[in-house]
């Protein structure tokens, strides 16, 4: 009988061994993002355990045994850290890398401006579990080398040590003579300079072409103070004034200018303009004007005519309509008035005649024709 016993009391405890393991939580079903490994494999029934973040996080969760499962009493998830604003670094910027916000794993990658270079080794900052890595790095403005000219030459600007986006002028110490070269450079973000520096030479020129134009003459080269001659084919003009060789050229662009006329008259007693519109007129182009009823053409007595533009940019007459007048008619016979005043398309004057002599009409009317009758005194 005793055998069957112990068998019995060796199923017992091994049930309640079972039993017991059966209620245990294992650390392997613990599977909560970016969480430390706690520290024992398996935990008994109503055991608590405080689950942390792992570096560069924060957050915890605390955990309790319950008949095998675990059950959060408190549940703050892991969140990645948050950094300050890593710092600006004047005359540069940064790109930021790995995410969109300051948080732990992000770089920020620091770039300078145009014409600024970077002196620091490193060029990005990481934000670890402490905060920001490294220094803000530091742009300097890109430097040119110093400048020497000969005794011919001077300048003016930042000659000892250029930097980016600094100009230096250069004359010629003589008026008699000009830079040959580049008058100016400037420092680029290379940290050379756009051009070599010049030296001084004579004053020359040289003809440019001129289109509807022919120079007279032609040289080479022109010396100071020296005359370019040319001719304007037909229908242009040349330019008023004489180009001279100076310093910075000629001082007169030698230039053939379209020769034209302008209408400036085309409203005030005019009844008709052909073409219609038109203002500006080429050489040898003509207009064709007609005057209204109380006006006519400017210094005649037609109310119509064609206008030419001649070769040298006059009208051939002027295209203006002037009211209709009638002027002092300067007849010895009139006796009064002295003096006759300017008067308008039909105005009417009275008068009298010397002695001896009578009038035609008890006044004088202003016509077309001139005053009438005519005569106005007969004997």
């Amino acid at each position: 009988m005793r055998v069957p016993v112990k068998l019995l009391g060796f199923g017992f405890l091994l049930f309640f061994l079972n039993c017991a393991r059966c209620q245990e939580c294992l650390r392997e079903n613990i599977i909560y993002e970016n969480t430390e490994p706690v520290e024992k494999a398996s935990y008994a029934d109503g055991e608590r355990v405080k689950l942390n973040c792992r570096t560069g996080y924060i957050g915890f969760y605390r955990l309790k045994c319950e008949k095998g499962e675990w059950k959060k009493s408190i549940e703050r998830p892991c969140a990645k850290k948050q950094c300050s604003h890593p710092g600006d670094t004047p005359n540069g910027d940064f790109e930021l890398k790995g995410g969109t916000e300051f948080v732990f794993g992000v770089t920020v990658v620091y770039k300078c401006n145009k014409g600024y270079e970077m002196t620091s080794s490193i060029n990005h900052r990481s934000c670890r579990a402490q905060g920001w890595d490294n220094a803000v790095p530091v742009c300097e403005v890109v430097k040119c080398p110093a400048i020497i000219t000969d005794e011919e030459v001077t300048l003016s600007g930042n000659t000892t040590e250029g930097s980016y986006g600094d100009v230096i002028r250069f004359e010629c110490v003589s008026s008699d003579k000009m830079i040959d070269g580049s008058s100016e450079i400037h420092c680029e973000e290379t940290g050379e300079w756009s051009d070599v520096v010049p030296k001084c030479k004579d004053i020359t020129c040289t003809a440019p072409p001129i289109p509807n134009g022919d120079v007279v003459d032609l040289q080479r080269e022109y010396k100071k103070d020296a005359t370019l001659k040319y001719k304007c084919h037909e229908a242009f003009k040349t330019r008023e004034g004489i180009p001279r060789c100076a310093k910075f050229g000629w001082t007169v662009k030698p230039e053939c200018d379209e020769v034209n006329c302008v209408l400036k008259s085309t409203t005030y007693g005019v009844k008709m303009i052909i073409p219609y519109g038109k203002t500006i007129f080429r050489a040898r182009e003509s207009v064709e004007i007609t005057c209204s009823e109380k006006h006519w053409l400017f210094g005649t007595k037609e109310t119509e005519r064609t206008f030419t533009c001649k070769d040298d940019g006059e009208w051939d007459y002027e295209p203006v309509c002037a009211e209709i007048t009638c002027d002092d008619p300067r007849d010895q016979l009139v006796s009064r008035p002295y003096f006759w005043r300017t008067m308008k398309l039909g105005e009417k004057q009275s008068y009298t005649c010397v002695n001896g002599y009578r009038q035609t009409a008890a006044e004088a009317t202003c016509t077309r024709d001139g005053w009438t009758p005519n005569p106005l005194c007969t004997g």
